[in-house]
């Protein structure tokens, strides 16, 4: 079995809700060792953050939210108020190449565990602190919660049908972010341990996560002088690029991303490439209702499937709006490991997305694929407490 990259990695999560724990994750995905530090009263909140729950026949429930951010992991109880809980913390951090910890600014210190208290108990240990709106500044004290920060860093004013219509993004993409940035962060300072033999802090924060990711949004303001806005389906420098509707009430989507894939499309569907206002990305960007008015005439009497294929043969990408369950059941989806089996201890075996990553290592066939295969279940709350005591004991 393949272990991992991180194995021989210990990390320590005290994190809770999504962002932090789903940079835990992803170290664990990577072969990581990771024990979750939970309080005894609960655990993690999102253990109880549903429907949907999967109740076991015997046992508590487990909601599915902790189910998705949480697996290849293993799980202690501990009262960080408790002196006796946070010793066993203390032989934890002692041991750990990594702490996460998402509490305000400023909590982790008040519990006795402060960076100069870390740096003199581990030298070499990595912290990632992943804060609201980060850790300093004017509001740097502000709870995060994702749609809340999907707000103040702009993304709902660039999500929805149009201005007047600013919509959250369908997952809590703030918080992801954060984490998937965090333990980008983790791994460059685990490199830079290797160099300079000590650790440091890592800190990003959901407002920092979501304006990283503003892409050319943020350029066209910072350099433009040009404030975005939510437009629908279709791209705002680009055209024709978006949801197209066709006949049999169905949708497609399509891009044209050069002037040769917009003459590929016109040639398929007897469009005139050249016309007065479409001749090039930057005047169809202009008449953009009148591009998409255009399509949706040429495909009024096309049903998906046939469009679709017709697309594919004319070389121009293109693809369908598939439901969630319709993403679990495509081959493709399958055949890059996005779906695994793992074997929970109260719910028997349950299928959860896998991770995103491939490796593959050169062989003489050209590559082998070293993927870790083998992924535990997210743990029930404190089930490994006994044995992690019994191994700072040892």
């Amino acid at each position: 079995m393949t272990a991992g990259p991180l194995d021989g990695v210990l990390v320590v999560d005290l994190t809770r809700a999504l962002a932090g724990p789903h940079a835990g994750m992803m170290l664990g995905d990577l072969g990581a060792r990771v024990i979750k530090v939970e309080n005894p009263g609960g655990g993690d909140d999102t253990r109880g953050w549903g429907p949907p729950f999967v109740q076991p026949e015997e046992g508590d429930r487990e909601s599915t939210y902790f189910l998705s951010t949480n697996k290849n992991k293993e799980s202690i109880t501990l009262d960080l108020k408790d002196a006796g809980d946070k010793a066993t913390l203390t032989e934890l951090l002692r041991r750990a190449d990594v702490l996460l910890e998402n509490f305000r600014p400023g909590t982790l210190a008040r519990l006795g565990f402060g960076t100069d208290v870390l740096a003199e108990l581990n030298p070499r240990l990595v912290t990632l602190a992943i804060s609201g709106f980060g850790h300093d500044g004017p509001e740097g004290g502000r709870a995060g919660y994702d749609q809340i920060a999907q707000g103040e860093a702009g993304l709902m004013s660039l999500t929805g049908s149009g201005p007047d219509d600013p919509q959250r993004v369908g997952v809590p993409i703030g918080d992801l972010l954060a984490g998937m940035y965090g333990a980008y962060g983790v791994l460059a300072a685990l490199l830079e341990r290797e160099r300079t033999g000590r650790g440091q802090v890592v800190r990003t924060s959901l407002l920092a996560a979501v304006v990283g990711v503003h892409a050319f949004q943020g350029t066209a303001w910072t350099v433009g002088g040009k404030v975005g806005h939510a437009q629908g389906n279709h791209h705002p420098s680009i055209a024709p690029y978006g949801l197209f509707r066709c006949a049999d009430g169905g949708s497609v989507q399509l891009s044209c991303g050069s002037e040769s894939l917009w003459r590929r499309l016109c040639a398929e569907f007897g469009l005139d490439p050249e016309a007065d206002g479409l001749a090039t990305n930057g005047e169809r960007v202009g008449n953009r209702e009148r591009v998409i008015g255009l399509l949706e005439t040429a495909f009024a009497r096309i049903d998906a499937e046939t469009l679709l294929a017709r697309l594919s043969a004319a070389g121009v990408p293109a693809g369908k709006v598939r439901t969630i369950d319709e993403v679990y059941a495509w081959d493709q989806t399958l055949s890059q490991g996005l779906l695994v089996d793992v074997e929970h201890r109260t719910l028997g075996t349950v299928q959860l997305p896998g991770p995103p990553l491939r490796f593959f290592a050169p062989s003489a066939d050209g590559e082998t694929e070293t993927t870790r295969r083998e992924h535990t279940a997210p743990p029930v709350l404190g089930a490994d407490g006994d044995a992690i005591r019994a191994w700072l004991r040892s």
